[in-house]
Parts: structure tokens; sequence; C-alpha cells
């Protein structure tokens, strides 16, 4: 298999559960994700999240689409203050776990994995815009931590 980057898209954050979730789809498909694959993956998304403690409510996910008929939720949530915790759910993949190759029935993915090559980009830059954002200033700032995404283009490549 050759390897490919992929396309990284940036939608606008959405309020789910009380929380502020920030979203990267991966796919290499330049039409997107499908809204039905978009649609069963963000109504798994409340059961992914942790209980909420005194950490400003945000989390951020990577829904990507694979090559084959698999599609993944990455769930990254900031508990703890500066604790990323996640929760991942698979659909379409039977090696994960589920039942069928439908790519809009997730399950939530018992595996301990936290992302391959392509979902990876994004933990770095909100690790940073974390930091940045709420625990460096004198007034922890979590609007100037919502705008401040990876930017659009491939999931790699980026100098």
């Amino acid at each position: 298999m050759a390897f490919s980057e992929k396309l990284l898209t940036v939608p606008p954050p959405i309020r789910v559960a009380g929380r502020h979730v920030k979203r990267y789809h991966v796919t290499a498909d330049p039409a997107g994700i499908a809204p039905a694959v978009q649609d069963a993956a963000y109504g798994i998304l409340p059961t992914l999240l942790p209980v909420p403690d005194d950490t400003p409510p945000a989390a951020f996910v990577v829904l990507h689409r694979g090559g084959d008929d698999g599609a993944y939720l990455n769930v990254y949530s900031w508990v703890w203050d500066n604790v990323l915790h996640f929760r991942g759910a698979a659909a379409g993949q039977p090696v994960l776990g589920c039942p069928d190759r439908d790519p809009t029935h997730f399950v939530p993915a018992e595996r301990p994995w936290i992302g391959c090559v392509w979902e990876l980009p994004p933990i770095r830059h909100e690790r940073d815009a974390w930091v940045r954002h709420l625990l460096v200033p004198d007034a922890p700032d979590l609007d100037a931590y919502l705008i401040d995404s990876l930017p659009e283009g491939t999931t790699g490549d980026r100098a």
C-alpha cells in the first residue's frame, strides 16, 4: 500500500452535552465525509464524553472516513485541568468489533488506540492551543481556544 496524506477539513465547533467540541474531518475524498456518516458519528458522541469536572468544558474530535467501509470517531476531552481523556468509536470495521460494514453503525471502540497517522496531527495543535489559551494566561480564554484550530489542508506535509 502506497502512503499518501489525506485531506483535513475543520467544521465549526458544536456544543454537545454541555461541552464545546472542536471538529476535524479526515478523508481522501475531496467531496468530504457523507452527511449520514457525520450524523451517525455525532449521534454517538455524547456517550463518549467524560463526566464534567472543574476544567473548562472543551473537547475536540477527529472524524475519519477510511478508504474502505470504515469510519472512526476519536474523542479527546480536556479533564483535570491539563489531561487529555480519550474515547473512540468505529463503524464498518469488523476487526474493531463492528457488527457489520455499515459506515453509519458506530460502536464504542475498546482497543486502547488513540489514532492512526492521519488522525494524529490535530493532537499536537490542540495541546499547544490549550497551553496557549487556558494554562499560560492569568485569565483562561476558552473562546480564544475554540477559534484556534489547525488550518485546513492535508494531514501532513506541514512546515
